[in-house]
C-alpha cells in the first residue's frame, strides 16, 4: 500500500567534490538541521536514500505540541513552538501551520489529577495551558459525545502538514546554497586521524570534516556499522487519512481510544491514541537490557508481534564495506503494511464520540515507523570517538513537532555555538557512562 503523497523534492544532479557539513537523512530533522547550517555560512549536502520526507516525518500525526511532553524535551519544544510561528515566511512556503490548539481527553478523576499534575513541567514558561471541566470541553466540541471528567488544553498548540514541512524545509535550504542529493544513500563515514574526512556515498565520495546522521529509523543500522552501539527500535503507528468532512472539531484531540486532528484540506488524520504494534525483530534481542525498563512501564500500549519482519531484518546485514551496496540502497522507503485492526476500531470510537464522522469516508490508509530510544527522548549529540560526527535521532514519536528546534540544536553543536538549550539529557553516552536510564509514562 503506498505512504502518503509528499510534495516532491528533485535531487541536484551533480555531487559536490567537498562541503563543511553532510547531513544523512532527508527527514525533517535532517531538513531542519541542514537548514540551520547553511544559514549559518557553512556548505551543506543532504543526502537521502530515498526521497525527501518520505518515511516517518510524513506519515505522523502532524501535531506540534508542547502538552504532555516529556519534562526534558520542554525547553527544546518552547524553542520549537517559537521557530514554527515563522517558519512559513521563513521558507517562503506553506507547510500548513496553524495554532488550533490541542485536548487530552482524561477518562478517568485519575488521569484528570495526573494531568494536572504535568503543568508543574510549563511553569517557567507563558504559555497558556490549562485544565478544562467537562462542560467546558463538551463546549469546545460542539457535537461530541465523550464521557469525561475533562481534559488538559494548550492553546498554542498546533498542527501542520507533514507531506509540505520537510519538503519546503529542504526546499529553503536549497534556496539558500545546500545541495540537496535524494535517491543517494551514504554508505558510510571516512575518518583521518579518529576524526570525519568524509563520506561515501551510492554515488561517490564528499569531502567533509563533520557529519550529522539523522537517519530516523535507520540509524542505530548505519551507526552498527561505523562500530557504535546505538540503542534504537522501531514500533509501528497506523493512520487513517479521511475526505474532507465538515463540521468536526476544529483543535486537535487525544484520548486513550482514538486521536484525531483537522487537516489542511478539510479531512481528519485519525489513529489509536494508546496502542501501537512493536514487531520482535533481531535487535530486540541486541538491546533487551536497554529497554526492559520502557517494556515495564508501557507494555499496556505495546503490542508486541512475531512475524515475517523478524527474518526480513535477519537478512539485512550489519557490516559492508564501502565498494558495495548498503542495506540502504535496498530499501529505499520503508513503508510498513498499517494495522488495519487498530485502525478500524480508532474509527469507530471516534463514531461513537462524534457522531458527524458516521459521514466520514476513507481517503487513505499508511503505517510507519517510528524510531524510539530506551528512554523516549532523542540522541542530539556528538560522538565521542569520533571527532566530527554528530548524531540527531531517537525521536520516539515527538520528532515532528520539535524537529526545527532539534535542527538548531543540531546546528549548535556543529558549530560551536551556544546551545538553543542544555543538550545534557540528550547527550550519546548516557547510554553508557552509568546514568540511570527513565522513562517518563505516558508522554
Amino acid at each position: 500500500m503506498p505512504g502518503p503523497y509528499v510534495v516532491p523534492v528533485f535531487g541536484d544532479a551533480a555531487l559536490p567534490k567537498k562541503v563543511d557539513v553532510v547531513v544523512i537523512g532527508g527527514g525533517i530533522i535532517g531538513c531542519s538541521t541542514a537548514l540551520e547550517l547553511v544559514e549559518r555560512g557553512l556548505s551543506v549536502a543532504l543526502c537521502e536514500k530515498g526521497g525527501i520526507g518520505h518515511e516517518q516525518s510524513s506519515r505522523n500525526w502532524g501535531w506540534v505540541r508542547i502538552t504532555r511532553r516529556d519534562p526534558r524535551e520542554v525547553p527544546l519544544m518552547a524553542e520549537a513552538l517559537r521557530i514554527w510561528s515563522g517558519l512559513g515566511e521563513r521558507t517562503g512556503r506553506d507547510l500548513g501551520y496553524t495554532q488550533s490548539g490541542i485536548a487530552f481527553a482524561c477518562a478517568t478523576d485519575k488521569e484528570y489529577n495526573d494531568h494536572e499534575r504535568w503543568l508543574d513541567a510549563l511553569k517557567d514558561y507563558q504559555i497558556d495551558s490549562r485544565m478544562l471541566s467537562a462542560a467546558e470541553f463538551a463546549r469546545m466540541t460542539p457535537g461530541g459525545r465523550m464521557d469525561v471528567k475533562g481534559a488538559l488544553y494548550t492553546s498554542v498548540d498546533g498542527r501542520a502538514e507533514p507531506q509540505k514541512a520537510a519538503p519546503a524545509i529542504a526546499e529553503a535550504a536549497r534556496d539558500r546554497g545546500a545541495h540537496i542529493l535524494t535517491e543517494c544513500a551514504v554508505r558510510g563515514i571516512e575518518t583521518s586521524g579518529g576524526a570525519v574526512s568524509g563520506v561515501v556515498t551510492e554515488r561517490g565520495e564528499i569531502a567533509c570534516e563533520q557529519v550529522v546522521l539523522a537517519g530516523g529509523a535507520w540509524s542505530s543500522l548505519f551507526a552498527r556499522n561505523t562500530g557504535l552501539r546505538l540503542p534504537q527500535l522501531k514500533v509501528k503507528n497506523s493512520v487513517i487519512r479521511t475526505k474532507p468532512l465538515e463540521g468536526g472539531p476544529d483543535c486537535a484531540i487525544w484520548s486513550e481510544h482514538f486521536s484525531i486532528r483537522k487537516r489542511q484540506d478539510g479531512g481528519y488524520t485519525i489513529a489509536d491514541g494508546f496502542r501501537n504494534i512493536v514487531d520482535i525483530v533481531p535487535d530486540s534481542f541486541r538491546y533487551m537490557r536497554d529497554f526492559l525498563p520502557a517494556l515495564g512501564a508501557e507494555w499496556k500500549s505495546l503490542m508486541l508481534r512475531f512475524g515475517g519482519r523478524f527474518y526480513d531484518e535477519a537478512r539485512i546485514p550489519n557490516r559492508w564495506r564501502m565498494d558495495e551496496a548498503s542495506p540502504f540502497e535496498y530499501c529505499r522507503v520503508l513503508d510498513p503494511k498499517p494495522a488495519f485492526s487498530l485502525q478500524d476500531k480508532a474509527l469507530d470510537n471516534l463514531r461513537r464520540a462524534f457522531p458527524v464522522f458516521e459521514k466520514a469516508e476513507i481517503a487513505q490508509r499508511w503505517a510507519g515507523a517510528i524510531d524510539v530510544t530506551p528512554d523516549a527522548i532523542p540522541v542530539i549529540s556528538g560522538v565521542d570517538t569520533i571527532a566530527g560526527f554528530y548524531l540527531a535521532t531517537g525521536f520516539s514519536g515527538h520528532g515532528f513537532g520539535i524537529g526545527p528546534a532539534a535542527g538548531k540544536l543540531a546546528a549548535d553543536l556543529v558549530t560551536g555555538r551556544t546551545p538553543v538549550v542544555d543538550p545534557t539529557p540528550y547527550r550519546f553516552n548516557r547510554f553508557t557512562d552509568g546514568t540511570k536510564i527513565e522513562i517518563i509514562s505516558g508522554f
